[in-house]
């Protein structure tokens, strides 16, 4: 039988599902049929981000979770697992960070960025196995960044340094892509699939009101213009859906040819 993109009775975890990018995601798999917990520390603002929206809310549910504690993490694993007796697929999508200077940033800086970035990732992979392994199938979906694939173009921030790209950031967001062909071989036989999804240029909605900034952003794209949420979410739908039951290890690039320039 074919596969299709449906995603109709998995049970899927996002964390950080309400922000920029993740709003846009959790969006779409719910359109898609999946029954969806956003994993995060403020109910507040998922509640904000989902207010208008009256088609996904009988699908959409918040999960409390801190990403940087184990207990926690282990906590709404096990809440959402007790519901609905399964967990199908994981999206690490949520990072926490401190500190930008390539030069000045400090120890405790570095520490907080690369732990909030890889290590918040490491602990959802291990403490979502279990469940996993007792199902006997499962999908991880980690997001890394172009800046995990190449190296920031500093020209670019040149007259813009608040937006300078951070030295913890792609080293941790590189980790990333690493760790998830480490458990797609690990995991590989236990029927788990493990992929990453790269995005380059999605600026957030207070980003964009730079104009000059974004046109700098556009100018390294093939396609000559930024990232629309939109243009992201797809690539979720289909590595959660059966379609990618053969994909493990992969990391999907969704940058407008930032990286193949």
């Amino acid at each position: 039988m074919v596969q299709t993109f449906s995603l109709q009775n998995k049970v899927i975890l996002i964390t950080g599902g309400y922000g920029h990018l993740g709003k846009a995601i959790t969006e779409s798999l719910v359109y898609h049929g999946a029954k969806v917990y956003v994993l995060g520390r403020n109910e507040s603002k998922f509640n904000e981000a989902f207010k208008n929206n009256d088609r996904i809310n009988s699908e959409l549910f918040f999960s409390e979770c801190d990403i940087s504690d184990t207990i926690s993490i282990q906590r709404s694993f096990k809440g959402i697992h007790n519901d609905n007796n399964r967990i199908d697929v994981l999206i690490n999508n949520a990072v926490y960070s401190k500190g930008q200077s390539p030069e000045y940033m400090t120890d405790e800086e570095w520490f907080n960025g690369i732990d909030g970035t890889l290590g918040s990732a490491f602990r959802c992979i291990r403490e979502i196995i279990p469940y996993f392994k007792t199902l006997g199938k499962g999908k991880i979906v980690n997001v890394s960044s172009m800046y995990g694939v190449v190296a920031p173009q500093f020209e670019i921030y040149d007259d813009f340094p608040a937006f300078l790209n951070p030295p913890h950031y792609g080293a941790a967001k590189a980790g990333v892509i690493q760790l998830t062909k480490y458990y797609a071989s690990y995991l590989g036989h236990m029927g788990i699939n493990v992929n990453a999804v790269t995005p380059g240029p999605f600026p957030s909605d207070n980003v964009q009101k730079n104009t000059g900034f974004v046109t700098e952003l556009k100018k390294k794209t093939s396609l000559n213009r930024i990232g629309a949420p939109e243009d992201l979410a797809g690539t979720f739908v289909f590595l959660a859906s059966d379609a990618s039951n053969f994909i493990t290890g992969q990391n999907i690039i969704v940058d407008g040819g930032w990286t193949a320039k």
